[in-house]
């Protein structure tokens, strides 16, 4: 069996419960969380022969940063309920193994610890109702190196999830979120999700940092467009890990239309969700994504390996990611092209299932 395989149940046996059922949920029924893997399992390859894969590399860049390979770490929170350092731990994985890091804004580790750990990091912003707090966590990240901002846009509500028992609210302690900035002169209201977001946040927040913005929780061409005509340098093609509208479509299924609308742009497209195979790396670059992004799973490796498990989780990925470019007949991640990809057909309409 694949190390990625056994992650979940070896964590699920170290976590609290409600800690391992609120990483691995999905909102309400569960639908878009529970077909995120299945959806890249539909595409097929077209693989060119008699091609020379003697040399495989699988290094790219994502706005410019080198990375070893384009299986990114995306931000998730509660770090320090799957490793006692936190994202210091996952830092230091993730530079081990020559990647990027997103950074939650609920992060329970200092911005300056988790960049000494060492890898390049992109912050992961909320834009609150008192935009002050917002302006005071993006000053911070700056201050400590960030690379980018990553804004979530899909949520101007937070999804309603059916917990079943203890919430991981009962288990959360002092330090496991937001350390980075004083909350006491803030109240709910200030720190609520803002929901009056347009594109114009996207250039506020790039003035303000002077870092290339990222819009994450896009699913719709339309959209991807409005995003970069206001500035954005990049595009997470993402549905929060079926975390938020329940029913959106899969990130495999969104993708190929979101790559088309920004065609000729200088934006970079990512992906995240459900991505666990070398093979759904593949699909992904085929379809026009710079690099994908893994939640679930680093936190799975973090949990059962700490940062040694992380980079491990990433050096395999590369592995398979490089495998799977041998056998489609490219020998790099920047010379993948759509025609290598296609949906698979449901069923033979003779019902022959030879």
């Amino acid at each position: 069996m694949r190390w990625i395989d056994t992650l979940e149940a070896a964590a699920a046996e170290k976590l609290p419960e409600a800690v391992h059922r609120y990483f691995r949920q999905g909102s309400a029924g569960g639908v878009s969380v529970g077909e995120a893997v299945d959806a890249w399992s539909s595409y097929r390859f077209r693989p060119r022969v008699l091609t020379d894969v003697s040399t495989i590399s699988t290094a790219t860049t994502v706005l410019g940063t080198p990375v070893a390979g384009p299986v990114l770490v995306a931000p998730t929170t509660l770090q320090r309920q799957a490793d006692p350092d936190g994202e210091a731990a996952m830092s230091a994985g993730v530079a081990a193994a020559g990647s990027v890091l997103g950074v939650s804004s609920n992060a329970g580790t200092t911005y300056a610890e988790i960049a000494a750990a060492g890898a390049p990091w992109w912050l992961q912003i909320y834009v609150t109702r008192n935009r002050d707090y917002t302006r005071r966590m993006l000053d911070a990240a700056v201050a400590a190196g960030a690379r980018a901002v990553v804004l979530t846009a899909d949520t101007p509500v937070v999804g309603r999830k059916e917990d079943d028992g203890p919430t991981v609210w009962e288990v959360v302690r002092p330090g496991d979120l937001r350390v980075n900035i004083d909350e006491s002169a803030y109240s709910d209201d200030d720190l609520a999700k803002a929901d009056d977001l347009t594109p114009d946040v996207i250039e506020w927040l790039g003035s303000s940092t002077g870092l290339p913005v990222v819009v994450k929780g896009v699913l719709r061409g339309d959209d991807a467009r409005r995003c970069v005509d206001a500035g954005a340098a990049g595009l997470i093609v993402s549905n929060h890990g079926g975390r938020q509208l329940d029913g959106a479509i899969a990130t495999a299924h969104a993708l190929p239309e979101v790559v088309q609308a920004v065609a000729g742009t200088n934006a970079e497209v990512y992906v995240d969700g459900g991505i666990r195979r070398g093979e759904h790396v593949l699909a992904a670059l085929a379809l026009g994504a710079r690099a994908v992004f893994v939640g679930r799973p680093a936190l799975w490796a973090l949990t059962v390996g700490s940062s040694p498990g992380v980079t491990r989780l990433l050096t395999d990925l590369y592995a398979e990611f490089a495998h799977a470019l041998a056998l489609v007949g490219v020998p790099g991640a920047d010379q993948l092209t759509s025609d290598l990809v296609t949906e698979a057909s449901t069923r033979r309409a003779t019902g022959d299932a030879r």
